[in-house]
């Protein structure tokens, strides 16, 4: 059958047979296989793989008995064809968890049939490589969760202009916010490179899209940023100019 084969984890039934039927409604979907609990899972992607299909990602509820759905999702991602990995959950404080697991997304039940679209969309542009296919290009990194006036939120890397470290947080400086966020700037240097975002000082990340211009200045180096003017260290002049060279060709 063509389309994305998924797996869909809960222990509640009512839960379940409600994101199973709007996953089959959505015409990118080819199978879905359902599971109410951890060990029934990884007993379904062990039949899916020995099958020689296996499953493209999986939907899964983080409160379970037993293996509940973060220990899942951990062990999810050591395989060495993961399918991507969409959380759907009541409960917004998992959402650092989620991104650090690298999940594709994270959904908040009741589930509007539109969310799960993005949902799917996310998981459709990007399933996890299987064995003797050839490589795909980068896999947009997901949503960062904030946290906002006691709500959850996500911010798209596309929307940072820039970010600055904080011990162990970063700061998101967006167009019309800024947010704090707890990840190590390092960190989200290594997961955001693939999206145009470059280290200028041990302190700053930028987003390489959204650089008015360089200046240089009696061995000074700066870049505008959104109106700011960013200092850009001596280490890392030459890998940014070299960066804004390429991208004006």
């Amino acid at each position: 059958m063509d389309g994305l084969r998924v797996l869909a984890i809960d222990d509640e039934l009512p839960a379940l047979d409600d994101l199973v039927y709007l996953l089959r409604c959505d015409p990118r979907i080819g199978a879905v296989a359902t599971a109410r609990d951890g060990a029934g899972a990884l007993r379904c992607l062990d039949r899916a793989l020995a099958d020689g299909r296996p499953m493209d990602a999986v939907f899964l509820d983080i409160r379970m008995p037993g293996l509940d759905g973060l220990v899942l999702g951990r062990l999810l991602a050591q395989f060495a064809s993961p399918p991507r990995i969409v959380f759907v959950t009541a409960y917004e404080a998992h959402a650092v968890d989620a991104f650090e697991i690298k999940a594709a997304d994270y959904l908040l039940k009741p589930v509007r049939p539109q969310r799960l679209g993005e949902a799917i969309r996310r998981v459709s542009e990007g399933p996890a490589k299987r064995p003797g296919e050839p490589e795909r290009g980068p896999v947009p990194p997901a949503p960062l969760p904030v946290e906002l006036a006691g709500l959850t939120r996500f911010v798209v890397p596309a929307d940072v202009q820039y970010v600055e470290a904080h011990g162990d947080y970063v700061r998101l400086h967006t167009a019309t916010q800024t947010h704090l966020v707890r990840i190590p700037l390092a960190v989200l240097e290594e997961r955001w490179r693939e999206a145009g975002f470059v280290r200028i000082h041990r302190s700053l990340l930028v987003a390489l899209s959204h650089i008015q211009h360089l200046r240089l200045d009696s061995g000074h180096c700066a870049v505008q940023v959104a109106g700011v003017e960013l200092t850009v260290s001596r280490r890392h002049v030459r890998e940014l100019r070299d960066l804004l060279l390429r991208r004006a060709h």
